[in-house]
């Protein structure tokens, strides 16, 4: 049986629209991430660029979390502040993701999946947000102490309250997710989708059998962190540029992750991508969307040329049987 079909839709825009899951939804094969570049240390004009820019590429997924910014919280009310002054009227044209788990407020109920804390952030979600629900809603990380029960009924209770139209898992364990899947689907609230990080460098969801779990589930999956934090571009082949998140943020990505054996390993892709006529980063992009499990990745901008450059994936030539062989063992090395 064919879950969704393979062979993406497109529109006037050029974006690809992919089925997501054994669901009506179709989503972007590029979406919108605002976990960088929308919180109060970016220039508000240049977030509101970037939205823009995406919007108008065909981009209609816009994927949010409650902590998003610094400050936490402070991507939503951008994003707000833009569906407000420029998008109001384009709002049934989005769809809108937050999510819920990580640290948020203070106290013992500002985190985690237990009931309190996921109706409580999501209502503080939709009033950043300015709207009165969004059309997805994740359990950002699987929560060892709180029954999966508790948590998974929230997310079904949520849906039936308007609250969300769609609800999905992120960062679950495979067999959390598998019960995660039964437990919605009993309940005739199906999983919509699973968001895990999937890069050139990080296969575990391919390894670990989470995708085609979820695949065989019926539900889709959209991959964060496509390009590894940066490491999956030209940016460092010739040392850390000064303007390099590297250099100027390095909380999620620390100069010492470019030993001379990653060095050497991106310098080979970079080879291979411009081999088939293309930048690493259009390359690393293309090879995620190959995968005919994957619905959607979710891309992050610091501008729009940057955001503009990504699409070029959606255009990428086919990868040859050779091609993707050499990628194995460049990677195995």
């Amino acid at each position: 049986m064919t879950i969704y079909s393979a062979n993406p839709a497109r529109y006037t825009s050029g974006m690809s629209y992919r089925r997501c899951g054994r669901s009506g939804v179709l989503l972007p094969a590029l979406s919108l991430g605002f976990w960088h570049n929308f919180g109060c240390v970016t220039p508000e004009e240049q977030s509101r660029a970037i939205v823009r820019a995406a919007f108008d590429a065909g981009i209609t997924h816009f994927d949010l979390a409650n902590n998003y910014g610094p400050e936490p919280g402070a991507a939503e009310e951008r994003l707000g502040k833009f569906l407000h002054d420029d998008l109001s009227r384009h709002r049934d044209e989005l769809f809108i993701a937050t999510k819920a788990a990580y640290d948020m407020w203070d106290g013992p109920y500002g985190s985690w999946a237990s009931r309190k804390h996921m109706m409580a952030s999501l209502d503080q979600s939709l009033r950043r947000l300015r709207i009165d629900y969004v059309d997805l809603f994740y359990c950002h990380r699987y929560d060892h102490e709180t029954p999966l029960d508790e948590t998974l009924q929230t997310l079904v209770d949520i849906v039936r309250a308007g609250k969300a139209l769609y609800i999905g898992l992120s960062r679950w364990p495979k067999e959390a997710a598998q019960y995660g899947y039964q437990y919605l689907r009993e309940q005739h609230v199906p999983c919509l989708i699973y968001q895990g990080r999937l890069n050139l460098f990080d296969q575990q969801p391919l390894n670990e059998g989470i995708l085609s779990t979820a695949y065989e589930a019926g539900t889709g999956f959209i991959s964060f962190s496509p390009l590894a934090q940066g490491l999956l571009t030209d940016r460092y082949l010739h040392g850390i540029p000064a303007d390099s998140r590297i250099a100027h943020d390095p909380r999620f990505l620390k100069a010492d992750a470019l030993t001379p054996a990653m060095l050497t390993r991106i310098g080979r892709l970079n080879d291979l991508a411009a081999q088939r006529g293309e930048a690493l980063a259009t390359m690393a992009l293309a090879w995620i969307l190959h995968h005919k499990e994957v619905t959607s990745v979710i891309i992050g901008a610091s501008s729009p040329e940057q955001l503009r450059r990504n699409l070029a994936c959606l255009n990428s030539p086919a990868f040859t049987a050779e091609e993707l062989l050499t990628i194995e063992k460049i990677l195995s090395e």
